[in-house]
């Protein structure tokens, strides 16, 4: 049996395959709409045969953003260009779900191909937050410390940025708190500094996250799954590892969160991390482990190395990022090289025969 075009149900979602496409931020909304790009973008890799897809990372307030070109759930008026996109995915057999984030010390930045370059106040920018002092490295913005009532603030954004995702068709919704925006600031030692309930101990620093998790569950149906995506090491000594990390399953599980979303690094500039095929699948697998599936994610490329490590129950789902990028319709290839038979889109199955 091929196991990666294997159907997965989580709570009453049923997913047709393993296939996940990552959320990837695309820098081409404004004011945190999106548009045509993101409609393209997502429905082609509907259109590939993916069972679902994670909408990048999307701000719960405009301070929450990596830079002024991200999406955001923000206010009700980002609704209904969202429920135009959960719409065509779904009627593309494919599951819609959303990524929610804050970006925490690391936002209020130009794109990429802009430089990633600190943008002031003066031209556009914002002040950024954090649990406490240190910018990320050299050119990016001194945060502000968050006070309680800032935490309680940023933690209704994100209940109430989920109430928004399940207006918007979203079937699936997740949790950023890895690759060091705010949520992995306050898990990671190397970044949480504080000395109130914050900070300090492993189960302070897990506070922040506990009460995202558990505000968002009361206005996201019980009925729908939620993902937790974490770095699942800091990759540098006296950071977080991939034991907290199974600590943190285990808790996380009892509170509501169905897949946990395994990546890794992000939380300082001075990690060393050995990039390569397959580097963050024993991630997926320890805390898979712990009794929650997992999504395996980084540098998997090749339908066979996909296969391989769900054969292997290293992990649950995949997830495809940049290769999906590369290849909208990668499901698509993969079936054909796993000898594998796919429904595909009747605009397409004329094509589907080489004759």
């Amino acid at each position: 049996m091929v196991k990666l075009f294997s159907p997965l149900q989580i709570r009453s979602v049923m997913l047709k395959n393993r296939l996940v496409v990552s959320p990837m931020c695309q820098y081409s909304a404004v004011d945190g709409f999106a548009n045509d790009w993101h409609l393209v973008h997502l429905g082609s890799r509907a259109v590939g045969g993916n069972g679902l897809i994670i909408v990048e990372a999307t701000a719960v307030t405009p301070e929450g953003r990596i830079s002024p070109h991200d999406l955001g759930l923000w206010q009700d008026e980002h609704i209904a260009p969202l429920h135009r996109i959960t719409t065509f995915i779904e009627q593309q057999d494919c599951v819609p779900g959303i990524q929610l984030a804050h970006a925490g010390r690391k936002s209020s930045l130009s794109a990429p191909w802009e430089g990633d370059k600190l943008i002031p106040v003066s031209e556009g920018g914002w002040d950024t937050v954090a649990p406490g002092t240190g910018a990320f490295t050299e050119g990016y913005p001194e945060p502000e410390v968050l006070t309680i009532a800032g935490i309680q603030r940023i933690v209704s954004a994100f209940k109430d940025a989920a109430k928004r995702a399940l207006a918007a068709g979203f079937k699936v919704l997740e949790l950023h708190g890895a690759h060091g925006y705010l949520i992995n600031e306050f898990l990671s030692p190397l970044v949480n500094k504080r000395t109130d309930e914050y900070g300090g101990s492993f189960e302070n620093r897990c506070r922040f996250l506990l009460e995202v998790i558990d505000a968002v569950r009361v206005v996201w149906p019980e009925e729908l799954p939620l993902f937790l995506r974490i770095s699942a090491s800091d990759w540098v000594e006296g950071g977080w590892t991939v034991e907290d990390s199974v600590r943190l399953a285990g808790i996380v599980k009892e509170r509501g969160v169905d897949v946990m979303d395994c990546s890794s690094g992000g939380a300082v500039s001075y990690a060393k991390i050995p990039a390569r095929p397959n580097y963050q699948v024993p991630f997926a697998a320890a805390v898979r482990k712990a009794g929650i599936p997992t999504g395996a994610v980084g540098i998997i490329v090749t339908p066979e190395q996909a296969e391989e490590i769900l054969q292997q129950e290293q992990a649950d789902l995949i997830f495809m990022a940049r290769e999906s990028l590369r290849d909208p319709y990668f499901p698509i290839h993969a079936a054909g090289a796993l000898g594998y038979d796919i429904k595909w889109p009747v605009q397409y199955e004329r094509a589907k025969r080489r004759k």
